[in-house]
């Protein structure tokens, strides 16, 4: 886990300007679970902390769902975060694969709306469209960006990329919410349900 408490970063002119708020972002994993804290205030974020939830030792699926939830219900208890941003799992060919990290997703969705923390989803090309302005970065170049925005210390940054792209969808919703329209947030199963057009 990294922390820093005086990384400072502008945002881009001519955006809204909003009080403090702390926001949390997730890079839902079936292995390695990353994720990071923001506070912000106005145009300015902080990095408060990064890390990862290590899922690799739980080998039954649905004990790595409960570690999930459990850790995600926990950092959301030590950091109240006003907001989590999450990124939305990729379509791949391996229908296996997006079923466990869909779950994944869901539960870590599921512990934000137990707590009341408004949700909000952020395709993977978003997020580094926002961070990089090319949809097509690697994870590296993600985490580049954002050690030079929020002026990380070398030594603060995580072996784990996973960590530096939960923190990319928190700096994401950072960016995103500053626009005049940003996304509804979600602080239901019934708000969900209506903002996807099920209901």
């Amino acid at each position: 886990m990294a922390n820093s408490g005086s990384n400072n970063n502008d945002v881009r002119p001519g955006t809204t300007v909003r009080g403090e708020r702390i926001i949390m972002g997730i890079d839902p994993g079936t292995n390695i679970m990353g994720y990071g804290i923001l506070r912000t205030e106005g145009r300015k974020a902080e990095m408060l902390t990064m890390g990862v939830i290590d899922l690799r030792k739980a080998g039954d699926q649905y004990l790595k769902l409960g570690h999930i939830f459990t850790r995600v219900s926990g950092i959301i208890d030590s950091y109240l975060p006003d907001e989590l941003a999450i990124e939305a799992p990729f379509f791949g060919k391996n229908v296996q694969s997006m079923l466990k990290l869909g779950r994944a997703q869901g539960v870590a969705i599921a512990a934000a709306i137990q707590r009341q923390v408004p949700i909000h989803e952020y395709a993977p090309m978003q997020i580094k469209m926002a961070l990089t302005g090319n949809g097509s970065a690697s994870k590296e170049q993600v985490a580049y960006m954002l050690r030079q925005m929020l002026h990380i210390p070398e030594g603060d940054m995580l072996p784990w990329l996973d960590a530096t792209d939960g923190l990319a969808a928190a700096y994401c919703h950072f960016i995103e919410s500053q626009r005049p329209q940003s996304q509804a947030h979600i602080r239901s199963w019934k708000d969900f349900a209506q903002q996807k057009g099920l209901i």
